[in-house]
């Protein structure tokens, strides 16, 4: 598991989210998923800054899509304790 949470004294309710990768963001992390312990208040936007980070992940947010628990959702709904998020990278079809 890991742990993206920083050092906040006001506050530690955290929340555990199980991320998925798939494609290039597979490569890039290196692992197909992993279970992240974030604030409470993490949004979808900065999870995936913190992962970016962490994983040096070479796309930007404004190329991809987010899942939450299998349902495409907006980048500023909120995530919950246990949620599954996975960002979608783009796919071309033929």
């Amino acid at each position: 598991m890991s742990t993206l949470v920083k050092s906040n004294t006001e506050t530690n309710a955290t929340m555990d989210i199980n991320v998925l990768y798939f494609a290039s963001l597979a490569d890039e992390a290196n692992c197909h998923k992993e279970k992240v312990t974030v604030p409470q208040s993490t949004s979808l936007t900065e999870l995936y800054e913190q992962l970016r980070q962490k994983h040096r992940f070479s796309r930007p947010q404004s190329e991809l899509r987010v899942a939450v628990n299998d349902y495409f959702v907006k980048w500023t709904d909120e995530i919950y304790d246990g949620d599954s998020v996975v960002f979608i990278t783009p796919v071309a079809g033929g």
